[in-house]
Parts: structure tokens; sequence; C-alpha cells
């Protein structure tokens, strides 16, 4: 009998595990995740997504869990980063179906961290834990999850959920425990809410109390000057050529791109800064040190202003290569890209690789990363925290600027993913920064979207994506540093696992 009841509930757990409406809630709740992010902006998705999993999740068995998480992080991910086939295909030589297999791959693999914490959630409920322990149990794991994706093997933090809150009363915490405190906030939101849904649930004033607490405080946190300015505000212009992907590097493109770049820079001499944006010159700088940097330096200097130039610098005495932002003026300085893309800008593995590199075609794909401690270079009078493209999504890395950094600026070229979400949901990471650090970002990218970003995160100008345009504003540089500044994100892990730890303890006792 106990040994024909035991195969019954194995049973029972296997076609669980293996249930079609289960694993399409869970992907349906990771697919409408993605309409919280940039372009579409419904912030409150973020939280429907992660409740829907909660309540799969919560009374499941471990196995039945995990491929319930790994099935929301396949619809989050899958429809939320998908145009990264876009590149694979147009400009790695591989085809269209290849470049889909290739990003589907990727998909599956990441998907597996949120089926780790389909199952942590799960395994916590076995061991013990009382209900009300689900409310900081869930924000703690899921938070460790998106962290891990975060770092390992160089990381792909793409689509944390606190992103998609910068809108949201949440966004108030950004200065305080930057992105991952608010995912926290928002998960823990969520676990409030499952609690309240709940038939039976006991407390549920204080339970919609706590809502009414976090959504208030975010609210007014918005109120707080974490920074102050540090001096008086001057006029900046960020330079959009335009120039599609596929020409950027062809050789009879390069005398036009130049031509273009310089006619723009040229109209606007009475801006104190003018930047462009990540590989603008399609060209080693010494190549081009006589016929272009030279003439351009001395214009700048003869009308007062600076030019930050992105280009790729060449080292003659070892051949490595950087991906480089370069001050042209009064003074000439570089910064070189410290955190390069894997597979676009740098091949892991190369020794083995190297077949896979001369496969793929893709132009400057072997960059060395940069050695500078951080991200600073003295720019129109004042040091500046500088990123290249996808350096921004690392909060801490931008963070190490501050506080001597009176404003942030970041080159880009979303250009490789075409008209997609990618270029949107770039823009709102930007976003994220300045209001994590208190400082306006300057963005200058190829085709779009080039953005002038106030410290509270708010857009006050931008490009039009996929036009020729030059976008000019005002910067006021900042001073003093945000509490994420001065601590990054180790109090928001270092809570979780300490929160883990004893929510464990507590259960076993």
């Amino acid at each position: 009998m106990n040994s024909q009841r035991i195969l019954r509930i194995s049973s029972t757990s296997w076609l669980k595990h293996l249930s079609p409406w289960r694993f399409l809630t869970a992907f349906a709740a990771g697919a409408l995740s993605v309409l919280a992010f940039a372009p579409f902006s419904f912030y409150l998705f973020a939280l429907i997504g992660p409740l829907m999993l909660l309540g799969l999740l919560w009374h499941s068995s471990t196995k039945a869990a995990f491929w319930t998480g790994w099935a929301y992080g396949l619809g989050l991910l899958g429809f939320g980063v998908f145009w990264l086939h876009i590149s694979i295909d147009q400009f790695g030589n591989m085809g269209t179906l290849a470049a889909m297999v290739l990003t589907l791959l990727f998909v599956l693999i990441l998907a597996l961290f949120y089926g780790v914490v389909g199952w942590a959630v799960s395994r916590c409920g076995a061991a013990g834990m009382l209900p009300f322990q689900l409310l900081w149990v869930f924000p703690s794991i899921w938070v460790l999850g998106e962290w891990l994706r975060g770092w390992l093997l160089t990381g792909f933090p793409w689509l944390t959920l606190g992103y998609s809150q910068i809108d949201s009363p949440l966004g108030g915490f950004a200065p305080l425990f930057g992105v991952y405190g608010i995912s926290w906030m928002l998960l823990f939101c969520a676990a409030l809410l499952y609690r309240l849904l709940q038939p039976g649930t006991t407390g549920r004033l204080w339970l919609a109390g706590g809502l009414l607490l976090v959504m208030g405080g975010g609210l007014l946190l918005q109120k707080v000057s974490w920074t102050q300015p540090a001096g008086e505000a001057f006029r900046v212009s960020m330079i959009q050529a335009n120039i599609a992907q596929e020409a950027k590097w062809k050789r009879d493109m390069l005398t036009p791109t130049l031509e273009l770049y310089t006619r723009l820079t040229r109209n606007e001499w009475q801006s104190r800064l003018i930047i462009w944006p990540e590989t603008a010159v399609p060209a080693f700088a010494h190549q081009v040190e006589a016929s272009l940097l030279q003439p351009l330096a001395a214009e700048a200097a003869a009308h007062q202003s600076e030019l930050l130039v992105g280009i790729p610098v060449w080292d003659g005495d070892t051949g490595a290569y950087y991906n480089s932002l370069m001050t042209l003026g009064v003074a000439r300085g570089h910064y070189a890209k410290r955190h390069l893309v894997p597979f676009g800008e740098f091949m892991p593995l190369k020794r083995w690789l190297r077949p896979l590199i001369e496969w793929l075609q893709i132009p400057m794909s072997d960059f060395t990363p940069g050695r500078a401690e951080r991200p600073l270079l003295k720019v129109a009078g004042y040091s500046a925290g500088l990123s290249v493209c996808y350096e921004d999504a690392f909060g801490e890395e931008v963070a190490e600027a501050l506080p001597d950094a009176a404003f942030l600026i970041n080159a880009s070229n979303d250009a490789w993913f075409g008209d997609s979400l990618a270029p949107h949901q770039h823009l709102e990471i930007a976003r994220m920064r300045a209001l994590e650090t208190g400082r306006y970002m300057l963005r200058s990218t190829n085709t779009g979207i080039s953005a002038l970003i106030n410290p509270k995160g708010k857009i006050e100008g931008f490009s039009p994506a996929f036009q020729t345009h030059v976008l000019s504003g005002e910067v006021i540089p900042m001073q003093g540093a945000t509490p994420y500044v001065r601590v990054g994100n180790w109090a928001v892990i270092l809570g979780s696992i300490f929160a883990l730890f004893l929510s464990l303890w507590w259960g076993r006792r």
C-alpha cells in the first residue's frame, strides 16, 4: 500500500512537472513582464508577471518549480532580447536560421537562472517556512538570481526588473539601493499581493499597509535631492550621424562619414562640449591623426570648445587595440572601454575559438579591455564618468567614477540591433544610471536614441531614432554622492543573503 502511494505521488509530480498549462502560464507571465520595459513602459506588468509566477511556485515540487521558473525566463528573455539575432544575422556572416538558433540557445541557457530561482523558492517552502516569511524570501531569492546573471561569465544584466520601475513610485529607491534594490521592493510588493489574495489570510490590514508604505515611501524619496550643483550650466551637443551599420566599415564610406560628422560639428562650436558616439570614426586614431584629429583639435581650441570622439586606438608596441573615447581641444586624453562584449568585441577562449572569429567576420571583434582603475576623464573642465555602450548596464562600474565625476557620458552604437526593442531598453538603462548617481547623463549614439537625461532620470531632450540629428541642451555639473554610490549593490545583496539564512534558521527551529 505504501509503495503504491509513493508511486502515485511520484507520477502526479512528474505529470505536474510536464503540465502544459503550468508551462504556458509561466511563459505568458514572463512575456507579459516585457511590457513593463521600454518602449511599452507599462510598469505594472513587472508586478503582475512575478505575481503569476509566485502563484505557480509556492506549493510546487522542486522539480516542477525549476521548470516553471525556466518557462518564465523563456518568456521574458525570448520576447525581451530576441533582437540579439539581428546582429548575428546581418553582421556575423551566419544567416538568419543559424542566428535564430544561436539566440534561442542563449535564451535557453540564461532562462536557467529563473529555473534556479523557482527551485529555490519551492525549496524554501518545503523547508518549513511560514507563509509570512515569503514576503522577504521571494524578493531575496529573485534579486540574488538577477545579480548572478549580471556578473557571472562577464554578466548580462539586461531586463533586470528594477529598470522597468524608473517612472513608477518605486523609482525613488534608486539613489538608495540601485536597480537591484528596486527589484527587491517590487518583488516584496508582489509577495504582499500574493498573501492578500490568498483565502483565509490573516493580517490583511497589515499587508495592505505594507504596500502603501512602500509606494508612499518611494514617492517621498523622489522629492529628495541627493546631489547639488557644482558649477554653472553649460551647453553640450550630441552628434547623431545615423550611419547604417552595414555601411559603417566599408572603405569607401570613411570619407563621407568623417565629412558628415565634421560638418555637423562645425555648426555647434558654440557648445562647450560636443560628443560623437561610439566608434564614430571607422578607422584607427593614428590613421586619421593628421587629416582629422589635429585640425578638429585646433578648431575646438580656437572656439574654446571641446570634442569627445569615439575612435579605436591602436597600440603599436603591443598590437592591441581599444574601443576608446578621445578628447580633442584644450588637452588630449582618452578612455578605453573596460567591460567588453563577449563574442562581439572579444572572443573568450580565443586559442580554441579562433576559427569561429574568422568565420563570423565581425569588424573590430578583438578589442583589448582598457586598464584604467576608474572610468574618469577630464572633459570641459570637469571630471566626467565615461561608459562605452554596454558598460552602462553595470551600475557599480559606472558608480566607480563617483563622487569625482560631475556628470556622466555614454557613447553607444545600437545600430547593431536595428529597429528593435534594444535602443529603447538601452536608453532606459542609461536613465537608471543617472537616477542612481544623481548626475546628468549625456548619451550620444550613432542611430539613436541620443538623449540628455537629468539627475532624476528624466529625459530633457532626445534625438529621434534613425535620423541625422544634433541634440543640444544645458547640463549642470553636480557634486555629492547618493547612498548607492557609497555602498553599491552590496547592501541589497548581503541583506538578501542574511534574510535567507535567517529564514532557514527560523524554519528549522
